[in-house]
């Protein structure tokens, strides 16, 4: 399913043949916002912007133009705790992706007019995000979770700490985070491996000379569960509860992902969909989530209503919720689980794009990339035991975290 491979300064490769014309191959770095030091908020965000912006053979426009030119596209994103840089294309410009991204990650010159540009362009993405409080209150909620943590800052930082961003403190994110052994090279499509590893070897292949130490990430203290209200003057409520949970290298990670789509993971038979929308007819939309970082979790479950329904969705939630502690699914029940869940993941599998994506992260985090066979093991074996004590440590209503913007 999957070919790899190691330079000697210490980026791995990974490559997924696959029978198409379309291609994908891109960076994946092991650094996001939690990597900032407290002067640098938004700096992850910030320098993805900025490797669009010129190298020391390209301006801005030619870095764009190069794959677009020949009908492909150049797409980058920054978390928590990874940063991606990739191209989709026609196979035959393999080789144009592998140089053109060497280029951007090694060579960005980071000019003072365009740190000065792209400084407002972010400040104008943050004013949109304030705009959309369903997606802002999951910022908010992590920081209520995280306090005081990198985890819990805002990717895209804050106005002030935008300001305060200068070259010099870009070039030395950059030395410190952007090493070759803190990369993954991945690759999706018919190109054969051989050739991968030798253009990889290429444009990427030079001694490792501007590596300094990476800053440390350090685990989240343990906190009691806080309750929070926001004025944001909204038409309806906005409300999200959930809980810390494990991190990603826990074995019980199948079972959560289990556990957090019979609750309201994105299927309409979930058991809060069925509850708040089709019984009650309270809300839209409903949904609970997993994020798993390297070191901690956590587990959530947003809603927006009428301002006068919040309490009983609350209410009709947390019975939804002890129901899952208190009754172990029946054999039956949990065969419907594992078979929906697992059709789901099999047709997310059709999408090559989210699946190099997957592939990178995984294989930047774990050193290895399960295929769908595997992980489908994995979630046959978990049993209605093992769901029930897992819902008993997230699920208690005093262990909740709750969110509301009002």
């Amino acid at each position: 399913m999957f070919q790899t491979h190691h330079l000697t300064n210490g980026l791995r490769i990974i490559h997924h043949p696959f029978p198409s014309e379309i291609s994908y191959c891109g960076i994946a770095i092991n650094t996001g916002s939690r990597d900032e030091f407290p002067d640098e908020q938004g700096m992850a965000h910030f320098v993805e912007h900025m490797l669009f912006k010129g190298t020391e053979k390209r301006q801005a426009h030619h870095v764009i133009n190069r794959m677009e030119n020949v009908g492909g596209e150049l797409n980058a994103y920054t978390t928590k705790e990874e940063t991606f840089i990739y191209a989709t294309f026609l196979s035959e410009y393999f080789e144009r992706a592998v140089e053109l991204l060497s280029d951007m990650v090694f060579h960005s010159t980071f000019p003072e007019h365009q740190i000065e540009k792209e400084r407002d362009v972010i400040l104008d993405e943050m004013n949109s995000y304030a705009d959309s409080p369903s997606e802002l209150i999951f910022d908010d909620f992590e920081n209520l979770l995280f306090p005081n943590h990198e985890i819990g800052h805002y990717i895209l930082g804050t106005s002030e700490s935008l300001l305060a961003l200068d070259k010099k403190k870009v070039d030395d994110f950059v030395n410190r985070q952007y090493s070759p052994a803190n990369m993954v090279l991945f690759s999706f499509g018919k190109t054969p491996f051989s050739k991968v590893v030798r253009l990889t070897e290429q444009y990427f292949g030079f001694p490792d000379t501007r590596y300094l130490l990476s800053k440390k990430r350090e685990r989240p203290l343990s906190e009691t569960a806080k309750k929070s209200r926001i004025g944001k003057g909204t038409a309806q409520t906005h409300v999200i509860l959930g809980a810390r949970t494990f991190d990603m290298f826990q074995p019980d990670r199948y079972a959560l992902y289990l556990l957090n789509h019979i609750v309201a993971g994105g299927a309409t038979n979930s058991r809060l969909n069925n509850s708040l929308r089709e019984k009650n007819g309270l809300v839209y939309n409903v949904e609970s989530n997993v994020t798993l970082y390297t070191d901690t979790g956590l587990f959530s479950v947003y809603f927006a209503c009428d301002k006068r329904q919040v309490e009983r969705c609350l209410k009709l939630i947390n019975k939804e919720l002890r129901r899952i502690i208190e009754i172990p699914l029946s054999s039956g029940q949990l065969a419907t689980a594992k078979r929906q869940y697992k059709g789901q993941l099999g047709i997310a599998s059709e999408n090559n794009e989210s699946i190099s994506l997957r592939m990178a992260k995984s294989y930047l985090h774990f050193n290895h990339y399960l295929p769908l066979e595997e992980v489908f093991s994995q979630i046959d074996a978990i049993s209605a035991v093992q769901l029930q004590e897992l819902a008993e440590k997230l699920f208690f209503p005093e262990q909740l975290y709750q969110l509301k913007y009002v």
